[in-house]
């Protein structure tokens, strides 16, 4: 359940929150009962992605599964879950030999790389029990809970929270930010 990211706080909605220009953002399972979104302009790519095709490195941190060879670049592979305090997938009762991984790319790195395909730029794959959807949202909707009521993993890369108007709470994720602090983590 969401109370796995957060001690209790429950967001209101408003009517503007259905007016106004929409972003599409992607949904993400994270086990054991979590809903993330991303915003699509974050994401580069999902592929599914065989265990065996990802090469450990010693001395990271748990989170830090390994790198994949992506189109002949090197791909960090993360699991997006235990490193927002949630469930390792090493721990999760059913093991798969696949995993979904969600490519994100910083995004001003990726306008700077449109017109030039040989320019490197910071990317990662965040392994994700599953990809659900697309939601449209409005990127003013997306509230702030107050820092006491959030895990202290997840505070760094939460953009917010959006109460869907069937109920729903998502937690919204950053991409860049996600990547800033991978940047920060020096690997």
């Amino acid at each position: 359940m969401m109370s796995d990211l957060t001690r209790g706080t429950t967001p209101s909605i408003s009517s503007a929150q259905t007016v106004g220009v929409t972003q599409q953002f992607l949904r993400l399972h994270l086990m054991p009962d979590t809903t993330a979104m991303l915003a699509v302009n974050q994401i580069s790519e999902v592929l599914t992605i065989p265990m065996t095709q990802v090469i450990p490195i010693p001395h990271m941190p748990a989170w830090v599964l390994g790198v994949y060879n992506w189109r002949g670049n090197i791909l960090w592979i993360i699991d997006l879950g235990h490193l927002l305090g949630l469930t390792p997938l090493s721990q999760h009762t059913t093991t798969s030999s696949t995993y979904t991984a969600v490519v994100i790319r910083d995004a001003q790195q990726r306008r700077a790389t449109l017109g030039n395909q040989n320019t490197s730029d910071k990317a990662l794959g965040l392994f994700v029990n599953r990809v659900e959807d697309l939601e449209l949202c409005n990127p003013d909707a997306i509230q702030s809970p107050p820092e006491s009521a959030v895990r202290s993993e997840l505070v760094p890369y939460l953009r917010g929270y959006w109460l869907k108007h069937t109920g729903e709470i998502f937690v919204v994720l950053d991409g860049n930010s996600i990547i800033a602090g991978m940047t920060q983590s020096n690997f």
